[in-house]
């Protein structure tokens, strides 16, 4: 990995950042992280052992160095057992790294090859169980609290499938991850599963990528994690030897923190195509870290690449490029706009250990700068707890509690975010509102420097992810915001946190759908479709709780043609 003092330009604000970096000149901060010094982000000792517990990733290049003959031992036997499929089932912390090293490195020749579900779309978990042989399956449970409800439910469900065909041998087709001691552990043992690795209870779900959670699903596909764990290593060194000139990694996240004072909060990635998916797990990790306290630094991965006056003012650019690709020239345009960048060449594939390490030290450091603690994640659990809510009312009363409901067509139902804002669109129109009538009562809210976010509990296929891309850069370009794109409810355990407890900037656009079918869960009242649908009425619950400028679409039981028509009401509204 490869970068310098002139990767990193300020633009505009080069004055006023070299000032605030002078401040942190002999404070020794790269120092003080690794002697596990709370401090550096909070001062008051009730966050002490709370900080100092989360800390164990610092070391991980290391520690888990020692465990790799254990992890690659057990792939050999899952190879030589026949097994041709390989199925993750995480959320959040647990299942990003592995997809990004199955979409970045691929699949080796006679390893198995690896799925990942994190999503409770029952045509989702469809499209996984038509694309695998279940009695050549490895399923992964992967769980730092051993109790998340997706995972819970996965497992419920295709522990049942494997039980029909393999009755009491069912365990030996799963291995969990989980942390010593928790209730995932202890069922594990009961069923009989065939591993059970248990990870340091020291690491955040978001910084454990080279932990088990991630080592063992990319040993799976044949990457090789010592390898990769070497390059995360050199990275850990410069962290911890380098002074602050030369220190990237802290420089990064101190620029990033000193930028966001400006208004410039919008951490936006370039990334060359074969390392695309790295940013899932980024924005995922600055997110869920930063975006607390009404502060928060809002990672942007995945947007079209635009013209430099496409943008607003409140963007960071970073460019992460393979050398061989030379993607500099989209950067040099902004730069010459004086927008602040960031490049990083990575000279292999194997950089990508070295990437994950300098982005999770860098989050820290960027939450040291905004006086936050980066390892908690208060407003995740605020969902889930809304969620428990929705399903309890939805076993006793057979229904979703009532939602203010504007049916504009046949094609597609939208709720305001507020009541009231139903109120004053309805009298305005004797009664009768049209698509486009709320469409621009949303948008008229938009201010400079909000940035908008697209959710969608949908199926992830190409043509949705077409659709909804293009509904992104329409909404980019009409109004040159930030934009998000994420899928529920995996999104609920990443970015979540940003939209509920990050600065309120943010416009919501949550799209659902009418599931064309349902799939049980065994030993619940409710199957999959309902826990979605009730995971999307918990998150926008928390949106109006928390004040936020929400808008919820349901297009209906044909997702990509709602997606049409509201793309086509968008464009009216926006011209």
């Amino acid at each position: 990995m490869i970068i310098t003092n002139k990767d990193i330009k300020t633009g505009r604000f080069k004055s006023d950042i070299k000032k605030k970096l002078k401040k942190f000149e002999g404070t020794e901060i790269h120092e003080r992280i690794f002697k596990k010094d709370f401090t550096v982000w909070k001062k008051d000792e009730q966050y002490g052992e709370l900080i100092r517990n989360r800390l164990g990733w610092l070391v991980l290049p290391l520690s888990m160095a020692d465990k790799t003959e254990e992890i690659n031992s057990f792939v050999s036997e899952i190879r030589e057992s026949g097994f041709e499929y390989a199925v993750v089932m995480g959320m959040g912390g647990s299942s990003m790294c592995p997809e990004v090293c199955r979409e970045t490195f691929g699949v080796r020749k006679g390893f198995p090859d690896l799925f990942v579900l994190d999503s409770t779309d029952p045509e989702t978990i469809s499209d996984i169980e038509d694309s695998i042989d279940i009695t050549k399956t490895l399923f992964i449970v992967s769980s730092k609290s051993g109790t998340t409800i997706e995972v819970d439910s996965f497992l419920r469900y295709f522990y049942a499938k494997a039980e029909e065909i393999f009755d009491q041998q069912a365990g030996s087709r799963f291995v969990s991850i989980t942390d010593p001691g928790t209730y995932l552990e202890t069922l594990s043992k009961e069923l009989g599963f065939r591993k059970v690795f248990v990870n340091p209870p020291d690491i955040g779900g978001r910084y454990s990528a080279l932990s088990y959670f991630g080592l063992v699903p990319a040993a799976l596909i044949g990457v090789d994690i010592a390898r990769l764990l070497k390059n995360a290593e050199a990275v850990m060194n410069s962290c911890i030897d380098e002074p602050l000139e030369k220190n990237y990694a802290l420089l990064a996240g101190l620029t990033a923190g000193s930028l966001s004072e400006f208004g410039v909060d919008k951490l936006t990635f370039f990334l060359s195509e074969k390392i695309r998916s790295f940013g899932y797990w980024v924005e995922q990790l600055i997110a869920e870290s930063t975006g607390k306290e009404e502060k928060g630094i809002l990672p942007v991965e995945g947007e079209i690449a635009g013209k430099s006056s496409s943008y607003g003012r409140d963007r960071f650019f970073v460019n992460v490029y393979l050398k061989k690709d030379k993607n500099r020239k989209r950067i040099k345009a902004l730069m010459k706009k004086k927008f602040p960048v960031m490049n990083i060449e990575l000279k292999e594939l194997y950089d990508i250990g070295g990437l994950f390490y300098f982005w999770e030290f860098a989050t820290a450091v960027m939450g040291a700068y905004l006086n936050i603690n980066p390892f908690d994640e208060p407003n995740v659990k605020e969902s889930k707890d809304n969620t428990s809510k929705v399903l309890s009312y939805y076993n006793e009363n057979k229904k979703f509690p009532d939602q203010m409901s504007i049916s504009s067509n046949d094609k597609i139902k939208l709720y305001p975010g507020k009541e009231s804002d139903a109120g004053n669109l309805l009298s305005m129109k004797n009664g009768k509102v049209k698509i486009s009538d709320l469409l621009k009562y949303f948008m008229d809210q938009f201010t400079v420097g909000d940035y908008i976010s697209i959710m969608a509990y949908l199926n992830r296929t190409e043509k949705t992810e077409k659709l909804l891309q293009e509904l992104r850069e329409l909404l980019r370009t009409s109004v040159k915001c930030a934009t998000t794109l994420g899928y529920g409810p995996r999104f609920l355990h990443s970015t979540g946190q940003f939209h509920k407890g990050g600065p309120d900037r943010g416009m919501f656009i949550q799209i659902v759908c009418d599931d064309k079918s349902e799939k049980d869960i065994p030993g619940k009242e409710y199957g999959f479709s309902i826990l979605k649908q009730a995971q999307a009425i918990g998150d926008f619950e928390s949106l109006q709780k928390h004040g936020r400028r929400i808008l919820k679409i349901n297009t209906g039981s044909d997702a990509n043609k709602g997606l049409k028509e509201l793309i086509k009401a968008f464009r009216k509204v926006l011209k």
